[in-house]
């Protein structure tokens, strides 16, 4: 018996209805991992990035070894994806999923347990970059297996609230690590080096996120199948190439209206996830640290509901129809509740709350739906490949969006530059779809 074939054992006597929630589960269960573990380093870990750093850095030398910690992770994604996007079309999406979430899970941990500068020295910091490079790239593989495993399981009519409700594990992991950071925050003091937090309250939620990886391994070992599509599909032929197959005909052009399609809608999704709370509510608006914190989890509680709204109406309607419908409202109406919200003084923080909140829903909307669509757009031979990376690739370009904003600070206010470009990341989300077919029926 091979080593696949024993994992799979506790498995292999589910009943069809059993392998589907067991799918669905693991899957919105490592979109909430891998989104927690994402956010550690930018909630748990910056405000003490000092403890791995030498001292009386300049502001700009700490402004970039900041944003490498970040940046690194960033790129081992979409190597990740393409990486375990292979291993989920070649041998299997669950033993995808098994390697990635043991694979970050380690790492997590090893992050624990890092000394610092007065330890180790400048070591100490690019072991840290080194670690975190390493945990994108198994992070990027995380949902390449997971994602179309649970879409390939799940009937037809039920997949938009499906693709829904996983991607909803977002929210509810920003939500958790918020308030796992903030019980730290008041259970071990920050206030300087040798306070508790910066010894080693931080290192808590990383353990954590670590035992999360494990149990989640331990769940696919024993009570997630293999999906019944690739087995009879493709099952294991180690000679295919998937990756030389995404790259020519159908898939080829698949792909590039993916990548399009992204690009808009992770332009849009940027704006709300990183400008709104680092720039919006707190310069702009100037809100207390409490206040920033309440209204971002008021909007991303908010936000676990409307994606399974969106993924249940995309069912209803067709994917590709919701994208064209929100790519130019989130062009209007989304645009304008930010100009509102970024030129009008003197909001009080209910019409703050109430106003992000709508933000949110409404640009964040297609992601819904996108998890369902990109598995639909590929046949089962390259499914985990191109989602993988139709998904991950597509978020490079948008992610230099501050750098845009400088650019057209030069023809515009700069206040307006966010408004602006939320605008163009609607329209081309649009017109990414507009290029796609319909997918609600697509038959895998």
């Amino acid at each position: 018996m091979s080593y696949s074939q024993t994992l799979a054992v506790g498995a292999a006597d589910q009943t069809m209805d059993e392998k589907r929630r067991s799918a669905v589960k693991g899957a919105f269960f490592s979109e909430f991992i891998d989104m927690f573990d994402i956010y550690l380093p930018v909630v748990v870990l910056s405000p003490v990035l000092f403890f791995f750093q030498p001292r009386h850095l300049s502001p700009g030398v700490e402004a970039i070894l900041a944003s490498l910690v970040f940046i690194t992770t960033l790129l081992g994604r979409p190597v990740g994806a393409l990486l375990f996007g292979m291993i989920a079309d070649r041998i299997g999406r669950r033993m995808a999923s098994i390697y990635s979430v043991s694979g970050f899970g380690i790492i997590t941990f090893l992050i624990a347990l890092l000394p610092g500068y007065n330890s180790i020295g400048i070591s100490s910091y690019f072991l840290l970059v080194a670690l975190r490079f390493l945990d994108g790239i198994c992070l990027g593989g995380g949902y390449t297996g997971a994602m179309p495993l649970a879409i390939e399981y799940s009937r037809k009519d039920q997949r938009g609230f499906v693709g829904g409700l996983i991607i909803a594990g977002f929210p509810a992991a920003y939500v958790t690590i918020n308030l796992i950071a903030m019980l730290m925050f008041a259970l071990f003091p920050l206030h300087g080096l040798d306070s508790p937090y910066a010894r080693w309250g931080w290192r808590i939620p990383f353990v954590i996120g670590a035992i999360l990886a494990g149990f989640l391994a331990f769940y696919y070992i024993f009570k997630v199948s293999e999906s019944e599509i690739w087995k009879a599909e493709i099952g294991e032929r180690p000679e295919k190439l998937p990756f030389m197959d995404l790259l020519r005909g159908k898939s080829a052009r698949n792909l590039a209206q993916v990548l399009i399609l992204m690009s808009g809608f992770w332009l849009t999704q940027n704006i709300i996830t990183i400008f709104v709370p680092t720039t919006l509510l707190s310069r702009f608006l100037h809100l207390s640290h409490l206040q920033l914190t309440s209204t971002l989890l008021m909007s991303y509680a908010v936000l676990f509901f409307s994606y399974i709204g969106s993924g249940l109406i995309g069912q209803r309607i067709g994917r590709r129809r919701f994208f064209v419908v929100m790519g130019p409202v989130i062009a209007t109406v989304g645009a304008g509740i930010l100009y509102v919200l970024v030129s009008t003084d003197g909001l009080s923080l209910p019409v703050i709350m109430l106003l992000v909140c709508a933000l949110s829903v409404i640009v964040t909307s297609p992601w819904g739906v996108i998890v369902t669509y990109i598995n639909e757009r590929f046949v089962t031979d390259v499914r985990a490949t191109g989602f993988g990376v139709g998904f991950s690739l597509s978020v490079i370009i948008p992610s230099f969006y501050a750098f845009y904003m400088n650019w057209l600070s030069a023809l515009m206010p700069f206040h307006l530059t966010p408004v602006f470009l939320l605008c163009i990341g609607g329209l081309i989300g649009m017109v990414g779809a507009l290029m796609g077919p319909e997918t609600r029926d697509v038959d895998f």
